[in-house]
C-alpha cells in the first residue's frame, strides 16, 4: 500500500509581503540576483531548527516536526524574529533579535562593549546597554587624576560605532541606551535627544525606581547617586523631573520609561544577577550578556466560524515553544559570554501578531472593554500552555541549568526548560510577511495611498474591509480613496455603523484605550510588552502626564509614546488634516524649514544640450535645503525653466521631500538636445539636474546617511511610504523597512 502524501503547501503571501522578503529575506548570490522562493526560505529554516532534536535523542527522525514548522510558518500562523528567518541554515547561523550588553566605569569595559556591539551589528542584532554604572560628568578619575566626562558622551562613542557598522549590514543596528533616575547626570540624558542631531542610533528610556515613583506621588526630593561610590551628591524634585521626561517625550517622543524595579520584581534569576536595560524596543529585559529569541502566533488565523480556534490555537503555542527552544540550541551566538548566559537561562519569548484583525474577525472593538477583557483570555491561555510546553520540554530534555536557586524553584514550581516564555514584540516587518496587524497594536490604517511608480498612485485597503465593503455593497474605489486621505471611517456615513465601529485605527482610539490594552496583555506576559501610545498631535502635556501614570497604576513595565507630527520632518501622515487657518491654503506642507543667513553648498558643472549647466546645493544642519542653477548662456527658455526647476526643488527639500524622490521625478527627462555618452549622457537640463544632486549624495556619503536618518520618522527612506511607530521603533509596511534590528 503506498504511502500518503500530504500536497506540498505554498505560502499565500501579499504582493508586500513578497517585496520584503526578495529585499530582505531571501539567499542571494554575490551580484545580489535572489536565489531562493519563499517555499525554499520556509522550508531551509523549519529543517535547521527541527534537526536541533537529534541532539536529544541521536536517531530522532526530524522529517516530521520539520513539516510541522514549516506548515506553521507556510501558513503565517507563526513566524519566528527576523534573523532566524534570514539565517537559519546559512553560514552566519546567528538567530537572535537582539542582545544587553554591560557597560562598566573604566575605558576598558566601556571599549570591550563597543567591540561586542560591533560583532553583534555585523551579525545582525541589536543591543540594549545601562549607562548608568558610569560615573558622572566632571567626576573624578583617580588613575588620570582627570575628570569624568560621562555616560552621554560615551553614548555617542556607541552611536558611531553602530552608523559605521550598519552600512554593510542586512539589517539596521539598534540601540536602548537607560539611564537610571537617580543618576547625576538623568536631567542631561533626559535631554540628550532634544536636538535630533545626536544619538540617532538610539533609542532612550529613563529606569524609574518604585521609590522615585512614590516620591513624584508626594512632590518630595529624591537622592542623587553617583555609582563610582554610592554616595549621595545632591537631590532632585521628583515632580519636577517626572515632568521634564513627560514635556520632552510629548515633544519628540523619548525619553521612553521603564520601571526598573518591576523589572527585577519579575527578574526569574536574581541569585544570577540583575536586570538593567531591555532590547532596543523595551519588550525583552535581560541580564548582562543574554540575548532574545523570540516569535510571534499570528492571532488572526486563529479565528474559525466566527469564534476563537482554542485547540488550535494551543497546538500553536507548543509548537512554537518547541520551536524556539530549538533556536537557542542551534543558534550561532556571536560571543561566548552570550552563549554562555543564553543557554543557562535559555529565555524565549513567544508572542502574538494580528491581535487587532483577530477582534475584527470577532467582530469586537478594539476600544471596548470586551477587547480588554479578551485579551486577558487569550494572552493568559498563551501563557499558560506556553509555561505548560516549556515544563513538558524540561521533562525530556532538562531545565535550564539556573533553574536550582530560581524563584522557580524556591517556589517549588516544576523545572521548566526556559527561564521565561513569553514576550509581546512589536513584530515589525514579520507581521508584513503575515499580512496581520502588528504586535497587539491597533490597526494603523484601513486605507491608504501607495506610489509604486513614477505617477501611479494605488489605493491600499485593509483586506478584511473591503471583503465586507463588498459583501455589504457600499464598496466603491472613490470611497476608498477618501478613506486613504482621512485615514479614519469615523465621519463616514455612507459606511454602516457597525462597520465604523469595529474598524477602528490608532488615532481613533484614546491613549488610555492603548495603555490599558497594554495592561491586558502585561498581566499575562512573564517579559514585557511593547507598544505605542499614539496621540494627536493636539494632545496637550496634563494628556502625557495622565497616560504615564496609568501606566504606572496598571502595573505596565514601561511606556513610548508617540504625539502625530511631534518628530521633526515628519513629512507623511496618515489621518484628518488639521483644519486651517481662514484663508490658509489647505495643501500647505507640515513642515518648511526656514532659511538661516549662511549655507554651505557645492556648485557642480553639467554639460547639457544647451550648455554649460551650474547646479548649485546648499545645507543645513538639518541636511539639503536648496538649489539653485545658472545657465553658461544667460537668458532664454532653457534658463527660465531651470530656475523653476531649482525652486521647486528647493521647496520640496525644505518641507521635508527626499533627494531620491526628487531624483526619480527629473532623472531620465529626455528633451531635443542632448550631451555626451554612455554614463555620461544628459538628456535633458532636468536630467542633469537629477545627475548633480546624485553626485553631491555620492560624494558625500555620510550626508545621504543624515538625511535619511532625518526623514525617517515620517516617511520611508527607501520608498518614500508612510511608517508607522511602534515599541520605539517606526517600520515601513510597504517596503518593511525598519530603523530597529
Amino acid at each position: 500500500m503506498e504511502k500518503k502524501t500530504t500536497p506540498p503547501l505554498v505560502p499565500e503571501l501579499s504582493p508586500n509581503a513578497i517585496t520584503v522578503l526578495e529585499r530582505r529575506y531571501l539567499k542571494r548570490d554575490t551580484e545580489g540576483k535572489v536565489l531562493e522562493k519563499p517555499v525554499d526560505m520556509f522550508r531551509r529554516v523549519a529543517q535547521t531548527i527541527a534537526a536541533a532534536d537529534q541532539l536529544f535523542a541521536e536517531k530522532a527522525d526530524t522529517e516530521p516536526l520539520a513539516e510541522d514548522f514549516y506548515r506553521m510558518m507556510a501558513h503565517l500562523e507563526f513566524l519566528p524574529n527576523s534573523p532566524t528567518l534570514m539565517n537559519a541554515g546559512r553560514e552566519l547561523g546567528q538567530l537572535s533579535a537582539c542582545f544587553v550588553l554591560p557597560v562598566g566605569d573604566s575605558m576598558e569595559d566601556i571599549f570591550d562593549a563597543v567591540k561586542y556591539t560591533a560583532l553583534i551589528h555585523k551579525s545582525g542584532g541589536g543591543t540594549g546597554f545601562s549607562f548608568s554604572r558610569l560615573r558622572p560628568a566632571n567626576d573624578v578619575v583617580m588613575t588620570t587624576t582627570g575628570i569624568s566626562s560621562g555616560p552621554i558622551s560615551f553614548m555617542r562613542v556607541f552611536d558611531v560605532a553602530t552608523e559605521t557598522i550598519k552600512q554593510g549590514g542586512t539589517r539596521r543596528g539598534a540601540n536602548m541606551g537607560i539611564l537610571r533616575v537617580d543618576h547625576p547626570d538623568i536631567m542631561n540624558f533626559i535631554m540628550c535627544k532634544a536636538d535630533h542631531k545626536q544619538l540617532n542610533n538610539f533609542n532612550i528610556s529613563v529606569g524609574l525606581t518604585e521609590a522615585f515613583m512614590k516620591a513624584v506621588e508626594k512632590d518630595e526630593n529624591y537622592d542623587l547617586v553617583n555609582p563610582r561610590n554610592g554616595q549621595v551628591t545632591g537631590q532632585l524634585n521628583a515632580r519636577k523631573v517626572f515632568n521634564r521626561i513627560v514635556t520632552q517625550a510629548w515633544e519628540n517622543g523619548e525619553p521612553g520609561i521603564v520601571f526598573l524595579d518591576r523589572l527585577n520584581r519579575d527578574n526569574p534569576t536574581p541569585h544570577v544577577g540583575a536586570i538593567e536595560s531591555t532590547n532596543p524596543c523595551g519588550e525583552q529585559p535581560l541580564l548582562p550578556y543574554e540575548s532574545c529569541n523570540l516569535g510571534s502566533i499570528n492571532l488572526a488565523k486563529m479565528v474559525s466560524g466566527g469564534q476563537i480556534a482554542w485547540d488550535r490555537l494551543k497546538e500553536i503555542v507548543h509548537l512554537g515553544v518547541h520551536f524556539l527552544d530549538n533556536v537557542v540550541e542551534v543558534n550561532k551566538y556571536p560571543l561566548p559570554q552570550i552563549a554562555e548566559m543564553t543557554l543557562a537561562n535559555r529565555k524565549i519569548g513567544l508572542g502574538v501578531m494580528g491581535w487587532a484583525d483577530m477582534l475584527i474577525r470577532l467582530g469586537v472593538a478594539y476600544n471596548s472593554d470586551e477587547a480588554v477583557e479578551l485579551g486577558k483570555k487569550v494572552m493568559a491561555f498563551i501563557n499558560d500552555q506556553g509555561h505548560e510546553a516549556s515544563r513538558a520540554l524540561a521533562v525530556a530534555r532538562g531545565a535550564f541549568p539556573n533553574f536550582q536557586g530560581s524563584v522557580y524553584e524556591k517556589k517549588s514550581e516544576a523545572p521548566l526548560r526556559n527561564a521565561t516564555v513569553t514576550t509581546i514584540a512589536p513584530t515589525g516587518t514579520i507581521s508584513i510577511i503575515a499580512n496581520a496587524s502588528s504586535g497587539v497594536e491597533p490597526l494603523f490604517a484601513v486605507s491608504y495611498v501607495r506610489q509604486v511608480m513614477d505617477n501611479d498612485r494605488l489605493v491600499e485597503v485593509h483586506p478584511y474591509f473591503e471583503a465586507v465593503a463588498r459583501q455589504r455593497g457600499f464598496y466603491s474605489p472613490e470611497l476608498m480613496q477618501r478613506i486613504a486621505e482621512q485615514g479614519s471611517l469615523h465621519d463616514l456615513e455612507e459606511i454602516p455603523e457597525d462597520i465604523r465601529r469595529i474598524f477602528v485605527t490608532a488615532h481613533d482610539i484614546t491613549p488610555e484605550v492603548h495603555i490599558r490594552m497594554q495592561a491586558a496583555f502585561q498581566q499575562y506576559t512573564d517579559n514585557a510588552v511593547s507598544k505605542t501610545v499614539n496621540f494627536p498631535k493636539t494632545a496637550t502635556i496634563q494628556d502625557v502626564t495622565r497616560v504615564y501614570e496609568l501606566a504606572y497604576q496598571l502595573d505596565c513595565k514601561g511606556v513610548t509614546i508617540y504625539r502625530d507630527g511631534s518628530r521633526d520632518q515628519q513629512v507623511l501622515s496618515v489621518g484628518k488634516k488639521e483644519e486651517a487657518a481662514p484663508g490658509a491654503p489647505k495643501d500647505k506642507p507640515a513642515t518648511k524649514r526656514e532659511r538661516p543667513k549662511v549655507l554651505k553648498g557645492w556648485t557642480y558643472q553639467m554639460q547639457t544640450g544647451c550648455g554649460p549647466l551650474y547646479v548649485t546645493v546648499n545645507e543645513d544642519n538639518t541636511g539639503l535645503f536648496e538649489l539653485f542653477t545658472t545657465m553658461g548662456k544667460a537668458g532664454g527658455c532653457a534658463a527660465s525653466q531651470n530656475e523653476a526647476i531649482g525652486r521647486m526643488v528647493s521647496l520640496a527639500w525644505r518641507s521635508g521631500l527626499q533627494a531620491r524622490q526628487v531624483i526619480k521625478q527629473l532623472q531620465g527627462i529626455s528633451c531635443h538636445s542632448h550631451s555626451g555618452f554612455g554614463e555620461n549622457k544628459i538628456l535633458s537640463c532636468a536630467d542633469a539636474v537629477a545627475k548633480a544632486i546624485q553626485s553631491h549624495l555620492t560624494a558625500n556619503g555620510d550626508k545621504v546617511q543624515h538625511e535619511k536618518r532625518a526623514f525617517f520618522k515620517g516617511a520611508c527612506p527607501d520608498c518614500g511610504g508612510i511608517v508607522e511607530h511602534e515599541g520605539g521603533c517606526v517600520v515601513c509596511r510597504i517596503c518593511g523597512y525598519s530603523e530597529c534590528a
